[in-house]
C-alpha cells in the first residue's frame, strides 16, 4: 500500500493531483531491477529438441560422467549467487529477507554491469549459522561462486568461514572483503602521494564490526606501520576482558604499541583514520593527527568527519559518498574479484589474491594521483579488467586455479 502512495500504478487513473506524490526510486523499482533471459533462441520444434528434451539428455549424461563439464555446458562458471537474511542491511539494520531484496538485485546488476558477471539474489528466511551454512551449502552446486552480503556480525565471519569449508567454490563476504581491498587500494595510493611507505604509517580503525576487521587484517598483511581498531568501548586490546573471539583475535595482530582508551586518545599523532562505524569524531581529536594525516570517513550517509573539517586538517580525504572525491565503492572491487575467480575456476579466494587485487585497483590511477583522485572512479572502464586479470594471475600462482 506504501508503494502505491508514493508511486500511482499507470493504470490506476492517477491524475494530476496525485503526481506531486511520485517518487522515482519507487518508479525504478517496480517489478524489480532485473530479469532471466535465454542465450539460445527457441523458435521451432527443432530449437526446442535442443535447448530442452531430448537434447539436453546427452548433456546431462556427459556431465554425470565427467562433473567438471557442468562448468562448459551451464551457467555455472559464469554465475554468482547474492545471499543475504536481511541481518545487518546498509544503514537500515536488521530489517529481514524480503526487505533486503532491493538490496541484492541492486548488488547483482551491478555484478554484470561493472564484471560481466551473472548474479541471483538470494534472500534466505533463516539466523542460525549453521542452518544458514546448510542451506547455501545445499544450493552450491548450480553457483560458480557465493557473494555473502549484509549478514549481521559477528555471525557473518562465522559463516563465510563455515561455508568455506563446506563448498569448493569462492564464498567472499563483500561487506568485509570488498571494503578492505579498496580501502586499501586507496590508501597505497594516498601514501604514494604523501611520500610515505605503509609500514611508516600508524592507521587508526573506528568500527570492529565486519568491515573494521577485515580492513585491519588486510593492512596487517600489507605491511601497515600499527592499526589499532576502536569499538564503542575503545580501543580493542589485549588487556580488555570484554572481547568476544573476533576481538581476541584482531587485538592480537593490531595494536603493537599496546595503546589503551578511547578512539581519541589512538588519534593523537596517528597518520590515518579509517571510519566504518558512523558517529561522529570531535574536530579537536582530528586536530591531534600528524601532519599530512590521511582520513577515510567512510560511513553513509554521515562520514564520521565531514570532508569540510577532514580537510583543515588532511593530505588526503575519502568518503563512501559519491558526491565528493575518492569515493571508497566496493564495487570497484567485488565485480572483478569475482570474474577473476570464475575465469580460472577457482577453489576459493585467497589473501593473496586480494592483495593483488589492491594492487592492481591502485595502480589504475597510479600515473594521476592527486589528493583528489587516489582510487579511480567506479565508472572507470579500466579497473574490472585491471583487477580480474590480476585476481586471476594470484589464484594461479597460490593453486587454487583449476584452470
Amino acid at each position: 500500500m506504501a508503494a502505491e502512495i508514493v508511486n500511482p500504478r499507470s493504470d490506476s487513473g492517477a491524475d494530476g493531483a496525485q503526481d506531486e506524490l511520485f517518487d522515482p526510486a519507487f518508479a525504478l523499482h517496480r517489478g524489480g531491477k532485473m530479469a532471466i533471459r535465454a542465450t539460445v533462441p527457441v523458435r521451432d520444434r527443432d530449437d526446442l529438441s535442443l535447448a530442452y528434451t531430448p537434447g539436453v539428455a546427452k548433456v546431462c549424461s556427459a556431465i554425470a560422467e565427467q562433473p567438471e563439464l557442468v562448468h562448459d555446458y551451464t551457467w555455472k562458471s559464469q554465475v554468482v549467487a547474492v545471499v543475504t537474511d536481511g541481518s545487518a542491511v546498509l544503514g537500515l539494520g536488521d530489517i529481514g529477507p524480503e526487505a533486503s531484496l532491493p538490496v541484492m538485485e541492486g548488488k547483482a546488476i551491478l555484478f554484470k554491469q561493472f564484471g560481466g558477471v551473472d548474479a541471483v539474489p538470494l534472500a534466505l528466511d533463516c539466523r542460525d549459522v549453521d542452518e544458514l551454512v546448510d542451506t547455501v551449502a545445499r544450493l552450491a552446486p548450480s553457483f560458480g561462486g557465493i557473494n555473502l552480503e549484509d549478514i549481521s556480525a559477528p555471525r557473518c565471519f562465522e559463516v563465510e568461514r563455515k561455508l568455506q569449508e563446506r563448498v569448493d567454490i569462492p564464498v567472499f563476504h563483500d561487506d568485509q572483503h570488498g571494503t578492505a581491498v579498496v580501502t586499501l587500494a586507496a590508501l597505497r595510493n594516498a601514501a604514494t602521494l604523501t611520500e610515505r611507505p605503509l609500514g611508516r604509517l600508524r592507521a587508526v580503525i573506528s568500527g570492529a564490526g565486519a568491515a573494521g576487521v577485515a580492513i585491519a587484517k588486510i593492512l596487517v598483511e600489507a605491511g601497515i606501520g600499527d592499526v589499532a581498531v576502536c569499538d564503542r568501548k575503545g580501543i580493542v586490546s589485549q588487556d580488555r576482558e570484554d572481547l568476544n573471539s573476533v576481538k581476541r583475535d584482531l587485538a592480537g595482530y593490531t595494536n603493537k604499541a599496546g595503546l589503551s582508551g578511547s578512539l581519541e586518545s589512538a588519534l593523537k599523532g596517528a597518520d590515518v583514520f579509517i571510519g566504518v562505524s558512523g558517529g561522529t569524531v570531535p574536530e579537536e581529536a582530528v586536530a591531534s593527527m600528524a601532519e599530512n594525516a590521511l582520513i577515510f570517513a567512510m560511513a553513509n550517509p554521515t562520514p564520521e568527519i565531514h570532508p569540510d573539517v577532514a580537510r583543515k586538517y588532511a593530505a588526503v580525504v575519502a568518503t563512501g559518498r559519491s558526491d565528493y572525491p575518492n569515493q571508497i565503492n566496493n564495487v570497484l572491487a567485488f565485480p572483478g574479484i569475482f570474474a577473476g575467480a570464475l575465469q580460472v575456476r577457482a577453489s576459493r579466494i585467497t589473501e593473496g589474491m586480494k592483495l593483488a587485487a589492491a594492487e592492481a585497483l591502485a595502480a589504475v590511477v597510479a600515473d594521476e594521483l592527486s589528493a583528489e583522485c587516489v582510487i579511480p572512479s567506479p565508472f572507470d572502464e579500466r579497473v574490472a579488467p585491471a583487477v580480474t586479470a590480476a585476481v586471476a594471475a594470484a589464484a594461479r600462482a597460490e593453486g587454487v586455479a583449476r584452470r
